[in-house]
């Protein structure tokens, strides 16, 4: 179950990833995050309101830190790789930013997590896939592409803290860190999004699509957080990580982007880890 979960939240992550970029392509990628994540904030509070996934949260020190650390690394670093898939593309930049995994695995080794031996065959395989998905774009000149995959560097250091810091507090509580992870980066965007002038106005148009984004990256969040508590977080951190190739073949199926021989080999290679961690 721990690893459908994981699975899933790539899925979704794959998806809002997709719709994160698109939109940040015509709004700014403070619009962004900000609308969708008090949409997805208001929904979360109307969930818990209703009881469901209510129960005891433990003492607020088990969780609260790590909820608040979840929180302010999730905003910079969507910010850092909506900007990004904006800028560059997809296929390179999605690939890049997932290999914040390695930080939380590191740590979870560290902390005496021992995954099976073809487990971590299978963690290498997809590791491996998402590097080549970043394909022989990363040796461009492009200014531009060198500023999305900085960006997207940024992205990849800032989730691995934001994955590792989530399953912390989600093994206290679920409920209560990934509501107080939702509080707070809805309140840092929303301050972002309300410093910045000139930016195009949010329309009814964009309401659905953000509405959208803002759910399928909680509904991937709340699916990570209860994998996380079942499975070894080394594992599945990568599994939930290895939503660059869902991004990938939506950027080649919406947009166009042609991959590359060696990229779509790295997606077939994620695939292949995924299902070799699986069967271990």
């Amino acid at each position: 179950m721990s690893v459908a979960l994981a699975l899933l939240a790539s899925a979704l992550w794959g998806t809002s990833d997709f719709l994160g970029g698109t939109a940040s392509r015509r709004l700014r990628a403070v619009q962004v995050l900000a609308v969708s994540q008090v949409l997805s904030c208001a929904v979360l509070l109307a969930v818990l309101g209703s009881g469901v996934g209510s129960g005891t949260a433990g003492p607020a020190s088990a969780w609260l830190g790590w909820s608040l650390l979840a929180g302010l690394t999730w905003a910079g670093a969507m910010a850092a790789l909506y900007t990004a898939l904006a800028r560059g593309t997809m296929g390179v930049v999605a690939p890049i930013a997932a290999g914040g995994t390695v930080l939380p695995v590191l740590l979870g080794l560290a902390a005496g997590e021992r995954p099976a031996p073809l487990q971590l065959v299978g963690v290498a395989v997809a590791f491996a896939g998402v590097v080549l998905s970043a394909g022989p774009d990363l040796r461009a000149g492009s200014r531009k592409q060198g500023a999305a995959v900085a960006l997207a560097l940024l992205a990849a250091v800032l989730f691995g803290v934001e994955i590792w810091a989530l399953a912390r507090g989600s093994a206290a509580s679920v409920p209560a860190t990934l509501l107080g992870m939702r509080v707070t980066s809805a309140a840092l965007v929303v301050v972002a999004a309300l410093s910045r002038r000139g930016a195009e106005r949010v329309g009814p148009r964009d309401l659905p699509p953000l509405l959208a984004l803002g759910l399928l990256d909680l509904a991937a969040t709340a699916a990570y957080a209860v994998a996380s508590r079942g499975a070894l977080v080394s594992v599945v951190a990568v599994l939930a990580s290895l939503y660059p190739a869902v991004t990938v073949v939506l950027a080649r199926q919406v947009h166009g982007e042609r991959l590359r021989p060696v990229q779509a080999a790295g997606v077939v290679a994620v695939l292949a880890g995924a299902v070799v961690t699986a069967l271990g």
